[in-house]
């Protein structure tokens, strides 16, 4: 079994997959109270539903660098055009 290299943004994406399920997880908790017909959760807990689309910004943040890295490698392996048609 071999391992990939760590690229850059890996671990953003991997931050911001679990933050988003933090999210998502407290978003599903939060709702259960409607359907149940018990007491809503205080308002701290809907600002922790937040967290879904935070983690969703922090992933689409290391796709972002990763696609800079891959697209800066790739310019270094390509050769310079002499500017001539």
């Amino acid at each position: 079994m071999t391992a990939t290299p760590s690229a850059p943004g890996d671990g953003l994406v991997r931050v911001g997959a679990i933050v988003f399920i933090v999210g998502a997880v407290a978003t599903l908790v939060t709702l259960a109270p409607l359907f149940l017909g018990t007491e809503p959760f205080p308002p701290v807990a809907y600002g922790v539903c937040m967290l879904m689309g935070v983690g969703f910004a922090i992933a689409g943040a290391g796709v972002l660098r990763s696609v800079a890295a891959q697209r800066r490698a790739a310019k270094s392996v390509m050769p310079q055009s002499s500017g001539m048609s």
